[in-house]
């Protein structure tokens, strides 16, 4: 059972290491704030999707900053799990779990708003949306 836990709680980590590394890590997504960022789909967006996709998910999310604050909380929670002596699996289980549930409501909200923004392009704005994604995973 011990071995199960310990394994479970490393493979949580790495999980939850992997995510919150790709959610700081500094640098440019055309336009939008990191914790917006959809990856390629953000990228593929013309700059008039990204404007209205940031204007959409401020509506949605009129709380963003707080939300902000407490993931940051979330991830301060989980540096100072694993730094305790004698580092105790449930309490980073807890604090894994609070980053999951945060990054799963953004990710959601986020697909919400992409797939809304797509179904509203016309036909040669997803085309054109369609070619830009491809692209972007070429360069990938």
């Amino acid at each position: 059972m011990k071995v199960a836990l310990a394994i479970s709680v490393a493979l949580n980590l790495a999980v939850a290491g992997l995510a919150a590394g790709a959610w700081l890590r500094e640098g440019p997504h055309r336009g939008m704030p990191r914790d917006m960022s959809f990856g390629p789909f953000t990228e593929a967006l013309s700059p008039s999707d990204r404007r209205e996709l940031r204007r959409a998910f401020g509506d949605r999310m009129p709380n963003f900053r707080e939300a902000r604050r407490e993931t940051r909380g979330d991830l301060e929670a989980l540096l100072a799990t694993l730094r305790a002596t004698p580092f105790d699996p449930a309490a980073a289980e807890v604090a894994m779990e609070a980053i999951a549930r945060r990054t799963t409501e953004r990710l959601d909200l986020g697909r919400d708003l992409i797939a809304t923004r797509i179904m509203a392009m016309s036909d040669a704005e997803r085309l054109a949306f369609a070619d830009r994604l491809e692209q972007g995973l070429k360069r990938r």
